[in-house]
């Protein structure tokens, strides 16, 4: 069996373009790149063996010479589009962040940070608001439609030289405001409780000055924040599957924009 060069370079590309947007998605992706947790080779292998089953029914690719100027262009494009819907998908986890955050700080809780595995140093109420969402997300089958919405990509923006729109990028841009939307809902009724109690000892500091209200009040806060975690739990889910599902309408918006341009 004797194949040609253009035959070569069709199955090479057919494979190497796709797998370049995929493992760029989970390169991206909280679960799988953000979070180190995941070893690179775990991550190589997935996006290897997603290639692999999606790779088969995609549309045919143009046969480029990926080491050409046309081919780099076609790599560069799908390298963004990976890295924009994996950053979509991270903003979900964001909000959650930013919630823990926001809620660690006004029961006074800001400085018991760690080093999470990011990297980064975060309050540890982010940290069990960021593995709750995790969860949320896996139990939602969040990843299974991620999967989904990253195959059905190829089919709305085929492997080629045309990508995103300029727009999308502005429109990716604007939605991260969503993140602190999203935290302060998630955050609001802790945080508007939590001020009341402040409100409260600053009365009872007044009515009596000689009141030691740091004594007092630190481990009052703090015990109420644990106990106003606990009871607002169950709003999570209405919220996170809220900024879960307009993230993955974000998605379909701009791959139909890019698609229509």
């Amino acid at each position: 069996m004797t194949l040609s060069t253009a035959e070569i370079v069709s199955y090479i590309g057919g494979y190497f373009w796709p797998f370049v947007r995929i493992g760029a998605m989970l390169m991206v992706v909280p679960i799988f790149g953000a979070q180190r947790i995941v070893p690179v080779k775990i991550r190589l292998g997935l996006a290897i063996v997603l290639t692999w089953m999606i790779a088969p029914m995609l549309p045919a690719v143009p046969a480029v010479d990926p080491l050409s100027l046309d081919g780099l262009l076609i790599t560069v494009q799908q390298l963004m589009l990976g890295v924009a819907m994996g950053f979509i998908i991270g903003f979900i986890f964001s909000s959650m962040v930013v919630a823990g955050h926001n809620i660690a700080m006004s029961m006074g809780l800001g400085f018991a940070q760690f080093l999470d595995p990011n990297g980064v140093s975060v309050p540890v109420v982010s940290s069990f608001y960021l593995i709750i969402g995790t969860l949320l997300y896996l139990s939602l089958n969040g990843h299974l439609i991620s999967i989904q919405i990253l195959y059905e990509s190829f089919e709305t923006i085929p492997v080629g030289t045309i990508g995103l729109e300029v727009n999308s990028y502005l429109t990716i841009a604007l939605w991260a405001s969503k993140i602190f939307v999203g935290a302060i809902l998630i955050a609001l009724p802790v945080l508007i409780t939590i001020m009341l109690i402040n409100a409260g000892f600053g009365v009872m500091m007044r009515a009596a000055p000689t009141l030691n209200i740091f004594a007092v009040g630190f481990p009052t806060t703090m015990m109420a924040g644990f106990l106003l975690i606990f009871l607002t739990l169950p709003t999570l889910l209405p919220r996170f599957t809220e900024i879960m599902m307009g993230s993955f309408d974000l998605i379909e918006e701009i791959l139909l924009a890019g698609g229509a341009g």
